[in-house]
């Protein structure tokens, strides 16, 4: 799918392409750039900051899946432990 409009991405619509613009990603072209699992660790910490619930782990394989082209319950189902541990691994930098 060539677009430029992340509510266009299978799996995602305009509460998500809203939700990413919060943290300065407002096309497809930035997702890709930034990564799905930065762009979600993002979200968290944007979240955090305004002491709301951060998102649920369903966005993350969201986004994952929507720059595939792939099903949010594929990619959790075939790349969660992968991406827990992406997720995990830039906590930790930022903690250190």
């Amino acid at each position: 799918m060539d677009t430029d409009r992340i509510r266009d991405l299978p799996g995602l619509g305009e509460k998500s392409e809203q939700s990413l613009s919060r943290v300065g990603i407002t096309s497809v072209a930035e997702l890709r750039a930034s990564g799905a699992v930065m762009a979600y660790w993002r979200l968290c910490r944007c979240a955090a900051e305004a002491g709301q619930p951060r998102p649920s782990m369903n966005f993350l394989y969201a986004l994952v899946g929507g720059l595939s082209g792939r099903s949010w319950l594929e990619v959790a189902q075939t790349e969660k432990s992968n991406l827990l541990a992406e997720l995990d691994a830039l906590t930790r930098l930022e903690i250190e």
